[in-house]
């Protein structure tokens, strides 16, 4: 099939999305399939810009800045997005193609009026992945309420959801978002669990025997440092463990909440967590096998269902997991059926003390539990079976 796939996010940036699409697109192309990347790009002067990396062609569109800038001119800048890459791509060598399948990925909730003039043009059928339902988690978080900007973006969202056939969701716990939506003869809601392809292995940057954590059990988060993970709880259980010397912490990435952070450890004067900036994630396993266990954590005021990208980092590279979710997270369920760590519901730094005293016990006297890290990643989250899962999802809706 030419399938063309439509995102916000893509290497060089090294976001989780990023590396998502990358892995997932190459996977399409192992396959046998035609594919076109197409980006909003904001930092070139040319309405377009033509790549070919690892067989994938790259269409870089220009588009209004959206990245660190103010709330209202990113708002503006997203909601123009999807009309400056239409404008440009009839400028391009693609102009005048046609293709098999749309496949697009949300965040961001913009490219609906994009999307649907491909679909048309080309008279093919779309495949939207959703991973973060917005505006729902704002609200959750607090960060907006239910009104004209609510109302807004709500409608934005459903705009999307309108022009897509086929939704794949993270988990089965999202559904309830979608009620309405499926009720519709002519679509399909199925889950499609996050995927991760193997990275090539290249040595890690980051050395921990040469930091102050050398000789202890690390913990390591590994990815970015927003409002949304919550990862104040973990610094209190730092504090907790502070007269411990054998338990390291060590936060690797980026976000808005990054500074905060590293002056509440400076503040508590912390010797037993270090703060890194984001590597590269070809870099990961090298990283990881410097680890003991790998840190998950969700503002326990989402409400929706989320198995973030690291989880699957961890898993693939055999990691078990120390989790602090928000209470009914379909992860919670997965974690203690697999056995491949402890997740905290309660967001109580007691409770998430006394889990991580149990995986370090665990870690010690489980020989296996890296082995059923593996496993569940091979099984759920393998990139193999996500692209053939959304071919066969384009094709029964021909």
């Amino acid at each position: 099939m030419r399938i063309a796939i439509i995102a916000d996010t893509f290497p060089p940036l090294r976001t989780s999305g990023a590396v998502q699409l990358r892995d997932l697109s190459r996977e399409f192309v192992r396959q046998g399939h035609v594919v076109s990347v197409l980006l909003p790009e904001t930092n070139q002067r040319e309405s377009w810009r033509e790549e070919e990396i690892d067989g994938l062609q790259i269409m870089r569109l220009k588009a209004p800045k959206s990245k660190d800038v103010g709330y209202f001119r990113r708002t503006l800048a997203e909601l123009l997005m999807p009309f400056f890459m239409l404008t440009n791509i009839r400028k391009s060598t693609l102009a005048l193609e046609r293709w098999d399948g749309v496949v697009w990925y949300s965040p961001s909730i913009f490219h609906g009026p994009f999307v649907s003039s491909l679909k048309k043009s080309s008279r093919c059928k779309s495949y939207l992945i959703i991973r973060d339902i917005f505006p729902e988690w704002a609200v959750d978080m607090g960060l907006m309420g239910r009104g004209l900007p609510y109302q807004f973006f709500s409608a934005i969202a459903r705009y999307q959801y309108a022009v897509a056939d086929t939704i794949g969701i993270q988990t089965p716990g999202n559904s309830v978002y979608f009620r309405l939506w499926s009720k519709h003869p002519k679509r399909k809601l199925e889950v499609l669990q996050n995927w991760l392809d193997r990275p090539a292995k290249v040595p890690c940057s980051l050395k921990v025997e040469d930091t102050i954590l050398v000789g202890r059990k690390i913990f390591v988060y590994a990815g970015n440092m927003g409002v949304a993970q919550g990862l104040d709880i973990f610094i209190d259980l730092a504090t907790k463990l502070k007269s411990r010397q054998d338990v390291g912490f060590l936060f690797v990435g980026r976000g808005s909440e990054l500074p905060r952070l590293k002056t509440k450890t400076q503040v508590l004067q912390l010797d037993n967590l270090v703060f890194f900036d984001e590597i590269d994630p070809d870099e990961i396993p090298e990283l990881y096998a410097q680890c003991k266990a790998g840190i998950v954590a969700l503002d326990p005021r989402h409400k929706s269902h989320n198995i973030p990208g690291k989880f699957l980092t961890y898993m693939q590279n055999g990691l078990p997991v120390l989790a602090n979710v928000n209470s009914g997270n379909d992860l919670c369920l997965m974690i203690r059926e697999e056995q491949v760590g402890y997740v905290c519901e309660t967001n109580r730094v007691e409770e998430l003390q006394d889990s991580i005293e149990k995986l370090l016990l665990q870690i010690e006297t489980d020989s296996r539990i890296s082995n059923r890290c593996k496993n569940l990643f091979e099984r759920e989250f393998a990139v193999e079976t996500k692209v053939k899962q959304i071919v066969k999802a384009l094709l029964e809706q021909e």
